[in-house]
């Protein structure tokens, strides 16, 4: 049975969070709820399924900003890798330094490893450690389904900046080519923010994949 992908763009800056479930058996995660935390939840509601985890690809405020609410109403463990620790408990500070507020998490989260396998109903995902635009950014890859969730480090036409604190541009720079673009072409990409891609258009078209 396929997944079911719903997308939602929350919050002032345009982050993409996702609703993940497996068609077969219901179960659903969140990826990166970033904002507006009554929407995501009316969007679970609406799809009649609660949540049994929410993943993070990383801890960037604009990511994290819902899941303070989506906690309270489904209190499910929030799974980060450790090198995220000090974004995930500086939202704040991070917010301000944007001129914005958002609600700290105020839930411990659970550790994620690179080569972790993840297993929602019939289908496992990947952990796949990318860092660069965060130490501890991840992608969850699910091989069966063909279908990469990238966060910030891959757009379409674009990489995850690398001028805030505690980026990297060189391991951004390893993490796109030795685990991303080692990648089927078919893949297809759901970005942190913008459109949909696949790692081929990517890898023909990305000019900083050149």
């Amino acid at each position: 049975m396929p997944l079911s992908i719903r997308m939602l763009t929350v919050g002032p800056v345009a982050a993409n969070a996702y609703l993940v479930t497996d068609a077969a058996t219901g179960a659903t995660v969140v990826i990166d709820p970033g904002d507006e935390a009554p929407r995501l939840l009316a969007a679970l509601e609406e799809a009649g399924h609660a949540p049994v985890e929410i993943w993070l690809t990383h801890a960037h405020f604009d990511h994290i900003g819902a899941i303070a609410a989506l906690c309270e109403a489904h209190p499910v463990p929030v799974r980060l890798h450790p090198a995220d620790a000090p974004l995930y408990d500086d939202a704040e500070r991070q917010a301000a330094w944007f001129g914005m507020t958002v609600r700290p998490p105020g839930v411990a989260p659970v550790d994620l490893a690179d080569g972790e396998r993840l297993v929602l109903g019939e289908h496992a995902f990947e952990v796949l450690h990318t860092p660069g635009h965060a130490p501890g950014h991840v992608a969850f890859y699910a091989p069966a389904a063909g279908v990469l969730f990238s966060g910030d480090a891959l757009f379409r036409g674009s990489v995850g900046r690398t001028d805030l604190p505690l980026c990297d541009p060189l391991a951004l720079e390893r993490s796109l080519r030795d685990r991303l673009m080692a990648l089927p072409d078919e893949t297809r990409v759901l970005s942190g923010h913008g459109p949909e891609t696949t790692i081929g258009l990517e890898r023909r078209t990305n000019p900083f994949l050149a």
